[in-house]
C-alpha cells in the first residue's frame, strides 16, 4: 500500500515554503527598502523644487516690480527654465499667454503654481528671502535720480569711515532698489547707528524725489483717513524707515496726532491707508497681475536621481537578502542530499553486499530509502530464487537424463536387450525432457515480450469443450469427474491455442491433485468486459502459506512428490505469463481440506457477425 506523507514532511511542501519564506523577505525588503529612499529622495527632491519655485516666483516678481508690462519677459522665462529645468508659464488673468519657454504650445496645467502681483503678495527679496507686504523692489517714483545717487554713496563712505573709527567693526555699503545706499552689517542686517550725531552725517533725510513721492503718499493717506471717518487725526510726517530690513526704502514710517481715547483701531485704519496709497502710488510702475503656470519641463535628463547613501542602503540590503538565501538554500539542501548521498553510495556497492540505506526522514527521500531497502531485499529474494531456479532445472533435466544415460549403458554393456519395453521407457523419458523444454522456452519467450499470439473471436463454451477433452481420458483414469458450466455463450478476443494450454494446465494441476471420485469443474461467464474461467477442485486444497508461491517457478507445495506425480513446477507459472500475454489476471484461491480455485479473467471480444 501506498504510504501517505504528511502535508507538512513533503518535499514539494518544504520547498515552496523555504521559495515563499525567501521570496516574502525579498519582497519586505525590497519594499521597505523602495518605500524609505524613495520618500527620502522625493522629499529632497520636493525640497528642491520648492526651493526652485520660490526663486521662479521671486524672480519674476522682481520682473513685474520694475517693468511696467510684460512685453521683455520672454527672454527672462527661458533663462529660468533653462536653469531650473521646469516649464515655466505666465498668462494674464483671463488666462492670455504672456510666454511660455515649452517650444511646443502643450496645454498648460489646470491651475496657476502661483499668482504675480508685486503689490499684493508675500514678496520676496533678491536673495529669495520672504518678506511681507509690497515687493521691495517696486520702488516708482521713490527711485534717485544719478545725481542724489551719487550724494547719498559720499555721505555713506564717510559713515562707514566713521563707524570703524568708533570700532563698530566691519560694514559695508548696500545698493536699495531705489538707488539709495545705506550700510550693512557683515550678516547683511541693518548697521545701528548710535553715533550718528558724533559722527555729525545723517543719512535718513529723503531726498529731492523721495520727498515728493513721500508728500504725494501723505496726500493720498489722509484723505482715505478722512474718508473712513478717523476724525482728530492730523498728520505729522511721513519718512522712509531704512532699518527695518535688509532691503531699506521699502517700509514707511508716519507719525500723527490723535484724540484722547483713540487706540489700537484707529492705528490700524491709519497703516492700512497709508499702505492702500501706497500700492496706488506704485501700480503704475509695475507690470499687471499675472498668473505662474509651472510643469516639469523638457529636459531629457531624469530628476529623480538616487543618492549615494540611498545607493549604498540598496546594496546593503539586496546583499543581506542574497546571503539570507544562500545561507536557507544551503541548509535546506544539505538536509535533502544527504539522505540521497546515502542512496548513491548503497546503489554503488557490489550487488552481493546488500547494502541497506538509514531511513533517517519521513518525506519523500525517506520513502526513496525504504523503496530501495525494499528493493534490496527483493534482489535478495530473486537471488535466491535464480539460484534455486538454475538448480530446479539442473535437476529436472539431470533426472530424465540419468535415467536416459544408465539405460544406454546397460543396453551397450548387453545387460539389458533393447526390447520395445525399454524404448517406450526411454521415449518416456525424452517426452519428459521435451516438455520441460518447452515450457522453459514458452517462459523465456514471455518473459523477453516475444510469445507470439494469434488472436481471433473464439466462443468460450467452444474453448472448454475442448480443453475438457483433451484430458477427459487422463481424467478417468484417475478416477476423476470433470465436467463444464457456461452461463450464455461469452467471446473473447484470444489466442485459442494458448488459452488451451492455460487452461490445460490448471486443469491438468487439478486431475493431479484430486482424489479417487472427485470433481474437477471448469466454468466460463461474463462480468462486465471481461469474460471470467474457474477451475475447482475437490482436492486437500493449498495451504495458506502456499497459496502466494503457487504461481512461482518450480515451486511445488509438497517438496517430496516427484516430477511425475507434481509435475515440474513450471505450469502455473506459464499459465500466469500465458494470461498476462492477453492482457488479463489469474488467481487462486483455496480453503485446506475444501479444494482449491482458479480464476482467469480476459477481455471480451465481440461476436463475429455471421457472413464471417
Amino acid at each position: 500500500m501506498k504510504r501517505r506523507i504528511p502535508l507538512r514532511k513533503r518535499l514539494l511542501v518544504r520547498l515552496l515554503l523555504t521559495s515563499a519564506l525567501i521570496a516574502v523577505c525579498s519582497v519586505a525588503a525590497t519594499a521597505w527598502l523602495a518605500v524609505t529612499t524613495t520618500t527620502s529622495a522625493l522629499k529632497e527632491e520636493q525640497g528642491q523644487d520648492l526651493a526652485a519655485d520660490t526663486k521662479i516666483l521671486a524672480q519674476l516678481s522682481g520682473y513685474a516690480a520694475t517693468h511696467r508690462d510684460w512685453s521683455a519677459v520672454q527672454k527672462t522665462v527661458s533663462a529660468l527654465a533653462a536653469r531650473t529645468g521646469r516649464r515655466i508659464a505666465v498668462t494674464t488673468a483671463d488666462r492670455t499667454l504672456v510666454a511660455d519657454s515649452a517650444p511646443r504650445r502643450t496645454s498648460l496645467p489646470p491651475r496657476p503654481a502661483a499668482t504675480i502681483d508685486p503689490l499684493h503678495t508675500d514678496t520676496y527679496s533678491e536673495s529669495g528671502a520672504q518678506l511681507s507686504g509690497i515687493d521691495p523692489r517696486a520702488v516708482g517714483p521713490y527711485r534717485l535720480t544719478a545725481g542724489e545717487r551719487k550724494q547719498v554713496d559720499l555721505v555713506m563712505q564717510k559713515l562707514r569711515g566713521c563707524y570703524e573709527r568708533f570700532g563698530l567693526g566691519q560694514v559695508k555699503i548696500v545698493r536699495a532698489p531705489s538707488g539709495r545706499s545705506v550700510l550693512v552689517n557683515e550678516d547683511g542686517s541693518s548697521a545701528e547707528d548710535p553715533y550718528r550725531t558724533d559722527c555729525g552725517y545723517g543719512y535718513d533725510a529723503p531726498t529731492r524725489t523721495e520727498s515728493r513721492a513721500l508728500s504725494a503718499l501723505q496726500k493720498k493717506a489722509w484723505s482715505c483717513v478722512k474718508d473712513k471717518g478717523v476724525a482728530g487725526v492730523e498728520p505729522l510726517f511721513l519718512a522712509l524707515d531704512p532699518t527695518r530690513d535688509t532691503v531699506p526704502g521699502h517700509f514707511v514710517t508716519s507719525k500723527y496726532s490723535r484724540p484722547a481715547g483713540a487706540g489700537a483701531e484707529t492705528d490700524r485704519i491709519v497703516q492700512n491707508c497709508i499702505d492702500s496709497a501706497r500700492r496706488a502710488q506704485l501700480d503704475p510702475y509695475v507690470a499687471p497681475v499675472a498668473d505662474l503656470f509651472l510643469g516639469i519641463g523638457d529636459q531629457t535628463v531624469p530628476r529623480f536621481d538616487m543618492s549615494p547613501a540611498n545607493k549604498a542602503k540598496i546594496v546593503g540590503v539586496a546583499g543581506l537578502v542574497l546571503a539570507v538565501t544562500v545561507a536557507m538554500t544551503a541548509l535546506v539542501a544539505t538536509r535533502l542530499v544527504r539522505p540521497l548521498r546515502a542512496l548513491t553510495s548503497a546503489a554503488q556497492q557490489p550487488p552481493e553486499q546488500h547494502v541497506r540505506v538509514p531511513v533517517t526522514t519521513r518525506d519523500e527521500t525517506g520513502i526513496l530509502a525504504e523503496a530501495f531497502n525494499d528493493l534490496t531485499e527483493r534482489r535478495e529474494r530473486i537471488e535466491v530464487q535464480r539460484k534455486a531456479m538454475v538448480s530446479d532445472i539442473a535437476h529436472e533435466l539431470r533426472s530424465p537424463l540419468t535415467n536416459i544415460r544408465g539405460w544406454l549403458e546397460v543396453t551397450r554393456d548387453g545387460v539389458v536387450a533393447p526390447d520395445p519395453a525399454l524404448l517406450s521407457s526411454l521415449h518416456d523419458e525424452a517426452m519428459v525432457l521435451q516438455r520441460i523444454i518447452d515450457d522453459l522456452q514458452d517462459l523465456a519467450a514471455a518473459d523477453a515480450g516475444t510469445l507470439r499470439l494469434h488472436r481471433e473471436p473464439v466462443r468460450a463454451d467452444e474453448l472448454l469443450d475442448q480443453v475438457a477433452a483433451a484430458h477427459r481420458v487422463g481424467a478417468d483414469a484417475a478416477k476423476v469427474t470433470l465436467r463444464t458450466e457456461t452461463d450464455g455463450e461469452p467471446w473473447l478476443d484470444a489466442d485459442p491455442v494458448r488459452m488451451r494450454q492455460a487452461l490445460g494446465n490448471l486443469v491438468s494441476n487439478a486431475v493431479r491433485h484430486t482424489p479417487p471420485d472427485g470433481t474437477v469443474t471448469l466454468a466460463a461467464r461474463r462480468a462486465g468486459d471481461q469474460v471470467v474461467f474457474t477451475v475447482r477442485d475437490t482436492g486437500s486444497g493449498i495451504a495458506p502459506d502456499d497459496l502466494p508461491h503457487v504461481f512461482d517457478r518450480f515451486w511445488r507445495a509438497e517438496k517430496s512428490r516427484s516430477r511425475r506425480t507434481g509435475g515440474s513446477g513450471l505450469g502455473l507459472a506459464i499459465v500466469r505469463d500465458l494470461v498476462a500475454a492477453h492482457d488479463g489476471t489469474v488467481e487462486a484461491a483455496s480453503e485446506p481440506g475444501a479444494g482449491a480455485e482458479f480464476t482467469l479473467r480476459v477481455p471480451v471480444a465481440s461476436a463475429p457477425s455471421p457472413e464471417n
